[in-house]
């Protein structure tokens, strides 16, 4: 592999391909040799920024659930062994532990690495990178693999040293929880103190992924009835649904254990765990705005006048919310959870407080939390809630009883087939901006692409069309808030884009 081979597997901030031959004819670009030669590149990387000597750094390995992450965590040791690195294997982890495996008095590394491929097929598999600073930025990643076709795969006999990273995460976790329990636990009894979580009914959808830890070794040690959890157990092929909050399947799946099971709380992670959704005991997920208004009411008493951090494709409703309702600031900024966390801690740093990054997608990073996108970390802070909410006589879902519920909303995805596709791309959005100005639309401040408010006789919403982060795609986002709207919207949408040839819908 030359250069350019290698800087096909990057996706933003992390590193993406196909680790699988066979599916819909894809051919494998994230071999052994390739992973082999990355974390050699990567340890030079990390040695460059931290001035250690390479024989003087501790890395750590961690993976998910896949069936290549085993050999492909074994080509990284192999290769940071070669390299003269103090290699730590930390088995079957999450993203978030091995960031706080730098973190961790107990581990203190000097960087990690976690194969996973988060939500994608199972033929998938990637790489992310931390060092002290948190996940590595696209620049970073874009220099270790220009950099990795400059070593040779190595096969160096190794006895990495084994570590249970999970167990020691899954403490601190629990420790957070009795903390802030502790209160009521001296309220109630004494005998509550070391199980704060019991008489609460709480399920865990795991997908098969990473994240199964979060019941053996969270819930059940604090007393919740975990009892119709579900695909807990590891299991690569992911053969239940796809690891995803977002993904339809999955949601309807756990909302269906909840109602069954009579749980007080669902909650459902991805497959690495640095993303999760809720459900609610009458079966309501709490995804996307609902998701990022939960945890911003949670943050609000703490945080009065505060400055929550979202993507662009957030609501008109969910600012509504936040400013109305929580007297908090909304920023709605771009897509790519590294640009919400990057923008929150340039906000803080500024003077500015803002306690959370949150995407639609389930990825939220909190200011007390190191800045990380962290899944299971956002589960504790709603079971937080949960308890203190049920010990007031009041539900979770009174949190966020004020926001409006969506009524209508849409996406269509128009792929460019021109061959310079970024450039056309932002030709259309030029011209669609320019168009709607000319029509006297409304468009308030955005940060990502075009987006227009309705509010009129006939329709009342907003749409927003941007750019996709990494394909020839314009996405298109509708939200209508009055019966019929969406359609309307989505037409109005169509006539400013009459005429761009190489758009297909």
């Amino acid at each position: 592999m030359d250069s350019k081979d290698f800087l096909k597997l990057q996706n933003g901030s992390d590193i993406r391909g196909i680790a699988i031959e066979g599916i819909d004819g894809e051919h494998v670009n994230l071999t052994s040799e390739a992973v082999n030669k990355i974390a050699q590149s990567f340890a030079l990387w990390l040695s460059k920024k931290t001035g250690k000597d390479i024989s003087a750094l501790r890395i750590g390995i961690g993976r998910d659930s896949r069936i290549t992450g085993e050999n492909l965590a074994y080509a990284s040791v192999a290769g940071l062994s070669y390299c003269g690195v103090h290699v730590i294997d930390c088995g079957l982890s999450t993203t978030p532990a091995m960031f706080m495996s730098i973190v961790f008095e107990e581990t203190n590394f000097d960087g990690s690495i976690m194969i996973t491929a988060s939500h994608l097929p199972f033929n998938r598999n990637g790489l992310k990178f931390f060092d002290k600073d948190g996940g590595l930025e696209h620049e970073d990643i874009r220099d270790i693999l220009e950099n990795s076709c400059n070593f040779k795969e190595k096969s160096q006999p190794t006895n990495a040293e084994r570590f249970d990273l999970i167990s020691l995460y899954a403490g601190f976790l629990s420790n957070k929880i009795k903390k802030e329990l502790d209160s009521l636990s001296q309220q109630e009894n004494d005998g509550k103190k070391e199980k704060p979580l019991s008489g609460l009914k709480i399920l865990v959808d795991a997908g098969n992924g990473a994240g199964g830890f979060f019941v053996s070794k969270i819930l059940d040690e604090l007393g919740a009835d975990t009892t119709g959890s579900q695909f807990l157990e590891p299991d690569g092929t992911f053969p239940n649904h796809i690891p995803n909050p977002e993904n339809k399947e999955a949601m309807e799946s756990i909302q269906s254990a909840v109602l069954k099971n009579k749980a007080d709380l669902g909650l459902i992670f991805d497959t690495d765990v640095d993303r999760m959704s809720a459900v609610l005991p009458d079966g309501s997920e709490v995804n996307r705005d609902a998701i990022i208004a939960l945890v911003a009411a949670i943050l609000a008493p703490d945080y009065p006048n505060s400055t929550i951090i979202t993507d662009s494709v957030t609501s008109d409703r969910l600012t509504r919310f936040l400013e109305k309702d929580l007297g908090l600031k909304h920023h709605c900024f771009k897509r790519g959870y590294k640009n919400v966390i990057n923008e929150c801690k340039r906000l803080n740093a500024e003077g500015i407080v803002s306690p959370l990054a949150m995407e639609t997608s389930g990825h939220g990073a909190l200011k007390e939390n190191y800045y990380l996108d962290d899944g299971a970390y956002l589960a504790v802070k709603i079971i937080i809630a949960l308890a203190k909410t049920r010990a007031q006589g009041k539900t979770l879902s009174s949190l966020i009883e004020k926001l409006e519920p969506l009524l209508e909303a849409e996406e269509v995805r128009y792929k460019i087939t021109a061959e310079d596709f970024a450039s056309y791309g932002d030709n259309v959005l030029a011209e669609f901006k320019a168009r709607a100005e000319k029509a006297g639309l409304v468009m308030p401040k955005s940060y990502e692409g075009v987006r227009i408010s309705f509010d009129d006789s006939e329709k009342k919403g907003w749409l927003l069309l941007r750019k996709s982060l990494h394909d020839p795609v314009l996405p298109l986002n509708i939200e209508g808030e009055r019966a019929g709207s969406a359609k309307k919207i989505l037409q109005e949408a169509e006539k400013l884009l009459a005429g761009f040839d190489k758009l297909v819908r």
